[in-house]
């Protein structure tokens, strides 16, 4: 049995108590999430933005964890999205969820769980999904004409990393966003734009939820379920482990990626020439950030620097649009025999602006090619032959579609292949050392790449 809570309200004195009672929970919990990205430094403060009864016993969240080094430097951290139920007992079944017990403040001597591990609080929260409404600073709405059915049992995905995804049946999948920023999610945004373009490559919203305070932002979005699909980093693998040609596939793949670069062309018609130049020289801002992150970067940096001085003179190259900006394997579906295109968030680390920001769509393509690379080095030996090959095809599939060809474009797919690879570098040191080697390879590639 559950006691219902009376939950501190969205004042300032409210919010006060819900850090009374949370704050000591959250602060050894948070970092111990997959999806909080402030994993190497430390948390020297935590405030509650916003705190909603979303439906008994169950409080949403927004809290922001600060990591300013003190003596006045500016704020620096993450907004947070929490979904915390509280239970007067400890349940056997959600021990993994559970955050502890509070032990002062309004929810003193409560057990607090994370409710999105809770299969009845995930329930409520299809519920309120299913009917648009309120709670407080939180707008739940749907698409016209959606239709979602109840009762649908829900199971919480393990292969998230920046969010959390619920599965309902076999019929939707919701994606709860957790790093918050204010505006609206491209990955509520950019689905809807190609649904009403008649897009089929992307599943289409048909519901989401939001919140008007401290700012509006977007918090979920629910979509289709593709119960068949395979993601393509699993069927690269597969290919991999018995040999088998990828070509085809990869072909079929670049057709599909150029589709939803023209739909999104004429969903959000915002195509502009590319500032090169500028595009440049924030590359290199990056590259020196990352050189100086990780000493075995150094040697590549003059060559690597290289590939953004030939892009800030390069007067070609197709229009920036918007796109998906965080485009590799592990982004795309192949149910019946085609290709979907999931995950329209682009690289949560980034501001939102600049996700939402007009782009080459060679960007895009240079992020599958280092993908069609990472598969092909998960196995050993090593074969670089498959990756070339999958390399050609799909720009040759994109091309046979889009109208021009990738590897035309050599500046741009050198200095977008570079800038990616630079990323990785970062990400991997930080991350998954043992995965350094496969972005340092590239490294070595393309700092001495002569065209």
């Amino acid at each position: 049995m559950t006691k219902t809570v009376d939950p501190p309200r969205s004042t300032t004195a409210g919010l006060d108590r819900a850090l009374v009672s949370l704050g000591g929970l959250l602060r050894d919990w948070l970092p111990r999430q997959r999806w909080f990205a402030g994993k190497d430094r430390p948390v020297t403060e935590l405030s509650v933005l916003s705190v909603t009864e979303l439906f008994p016993s169950c409080l949403h969240l927004l809290v922001h964890a600060d990591h300013s080094p003190g003596g006045g430097a500016a704020p620096s951290g993450d907004c947070y999205q929490l979904l915390l139920g509280v239970r007067e007992h400890r349940a056997p079944a959600l021990e993994r969820a559970c955050l502890g017990r509070a032990v002062k403040g309004p929810l003193a001597g409560l057990a607090v769980y994370d409710a999105l591990q809770d299969p009845h609080a995930a329930e409520l929260l299809l519920e309120r999904l299913r009917i648009p409404g309120t709670a407080g600073p939180l707008r739940f709405e749907t698409a016209p004409r959606a239709r979602i059915p109840g009762g649908l049992t829900p199971r919480l995905l393990d292969a998230d990393q920046s969010n959390s995804s619920l599965v309902y049946g076999d019929s939707y999948i919701l994606k709860v966003f957790r790093r918050i920023q204010p505006g609206v999610n491209p990955d509520l945004e950019v689905p809807g734009a190609l649904a009403a373009q008649g897009c089929p490559r992307v599943p289409a919203p048909v519901a989401w939820f939001r919140t008007t305070e401290p700012s509006p932002a977007t918090l979920g979005v629910l979509q289709p379920f593709l119960p068949n699909a395979a993601d393509g980093w699993t069927l690269a693998q597969r290919a991999l482990a018995a040999e088998d040609d990828f070509t085809t596939e990869a072909h079929e793949l670049g057709r599909a990626t150029a589709e939803v670069h023209l739909a999104l062309a004429a969903a959000l018609p915002s195509a502009v020439h590319d500032e090169h130049r500028r595009t440049a020289e924030a590359m290199s801002a990056r590259l020196d950030a990352a050189a100086h992150a990780v000493p075995a970067l150094r040697p590549f940096v003059p060559g690597l620097r290289g590939a953004f001085d030939a892009l800030a003179t390069c007067d070609t190259g197709p229009l920036a649009q918007r796109i998906h900006g965080d485009l590799h394997l592990g982004q795309v579906l192949r149910a019946d025999h085609e290709w979907f295109v999931i995950d329209f968030e682009g690289e949560p680390s980034r501001p939102l602006a600049e996700r939402r920001g007009t782009q080459s769509p060679v960007r895009d393509v240079a992020g599958m090619l280092r993908s069609f690379d990472y598969a092909a080095r998960q196995r050993r030996p090593w074969r670089p032959e498959w990756a070339r090959r999958c390399r050609e095809a799909y720009c040759a599939g994109y091309a046979a579609r889009a109208g021009w060809d990738p590897r035309e474009t050599h500046a741009l797919l050198r200095a977008h292949e570079t800038d990616r690879a630079v990323y990785e570098v970062v990400y991997e040191a930080r991350h998954r050392p043992a995965w350094l080697p496969v972005p340092m390879a590239a490294i070595e590639r393309l700092a001495r790449w002569r065209g």
